[in-house]
């Protein structure tokens, strides 16, 4: 196989893998959630995807591999490792701005970007977080957790919705 060979092939294979959806969120792909971090061609043709978790023990992480291994099968594609990459760690900034609109659009307030939001983590949450219904930041947090672990619920208190908020990690 040659180099441009190899170069076409990961391009198919990324424009495959942009169609699988989060499990979680099936609005956004995985590629837009930013989760896939490599493909290359092995030199037996190999498909080699680096894929990096939203956190260690995420649940969505089998679902993603699954998935991964289904929709390129049914293209043909069954030579296919995935090498499951911890570090870096998967950010939030890693997602993709067409994917924070998605998010807004299905009634899920993206994260914010930068690293001001960070202390979600710790409790000290953000600072205000936009209602994706509304766009009020007149809006307060109901429980650290909400539909799943990477998000929080909040409630506007303009239009008074409940809408979770993903996290920003």
């Amino acid at each position: 196989m040659t180099a441009e060979e190899k170069q076409g092939m990961i391009q198919r294979v990324r424009s495959i893998l942009n169609t699988i959806p989060d499990p979680e969120i099936p609005v956004i792909s995985i590629v837009e959630l930013g989760v896939i971090r490599g493909v290359s061609i092995g030199d037996d043709a190999q498909i080699i995807i680096d894929l990096t978790p939203t956190y260690s023990g995420c649940p969505a992480t089998e679902a993603f591999m699954k998935d991964i291994r289904t929709t390129l099968g049914k293209e043909g594609y069954d030579s296919i490792h995935i090498n499951t990459v911890y570090d870096p760690a998967w950010t939030t900034e890693w997602m993709s701005d067409e994917a924070r609109e998605k998010l807004r659009k299905y009634g899920i307030a993206p994260p914010e970007k930068g690293t001001h939001d960070k202390g979600v983590l710790f409790a000290s949450g953000p600072k205000s977080v936009a209602c994706p219904q509304c766009d009020s930041r007149d809006t307060q947090l109901i429980s650290q957790f909400g539909s799943t672990a990477c998000k929080s619920l909040y409630k506007c208190n303009n239009c008074l919705e409940t809408f979770d908020y993903f996290k920003c990690i």
